[in-house]
């Protein structure tokens, strides 16, 4: 008998371009909002998570070079789709849907602004490394 042992699924391919990246990201995110506004009639943690995976996955499964993009997607995304899903929930009231756009936006604030201090390190760290060093050879 044979063990057999678990190995990581390769991607093939050399992975998503920005613009697949930016649909993943909006779809995946856009998704959890809106299982979550139709089961609690407002986001909470697991939109949070959503937004936490979207940037992971844009991270893990983005080419090179595709870091900028799936850092700055994930804020843009939620925003859009939050206020794409009130518009439709709510219908056209300008001070129900600001009212409920601020509050979603404010009850999401910590994952989103852990997710892009994560992300930004990762992008900056990136950049770092590309970057010539300064050490003057003797």
């Amino acid at each position: 008998m044979s063990a057999t042992t678990a190995t990581k699924p390769l991607i093939q391919g050399p992975g998503l371009k920005a613009p697949g990246i930016v649909v993943m990201q909006f779809f995946f995110i856009a998704l959890f909002t809106l299982i979550e506004l139709v089961f609690r009639s407002g986001v909470g943690i697991v939109t949070g998570i959503a937004i936490c995976a979207a940037l992971y996955g844009g991270l893990r499964f983005g080419r090179p070079g595709t870091t900028y993009v799936s850092v700055v997607t994930p804020p843009i995304a939620f925003a859009v789709s939050l206020f794409a899903l009130t518009l439709i929930f709510d219908g056209f009231k300008p001070s129900r849907v600001g009212i409920d756009v601020i509050a979603g936006l404010a009850s999401e604030a910590p994952f989103l602004i852990i997710s892009a201090l994560y992300g930004w390190f990762i992008y900056f760290n990136e950049k770092a490394k590309t970057r010539p060093s300064r050490k003057k050879s003797a």
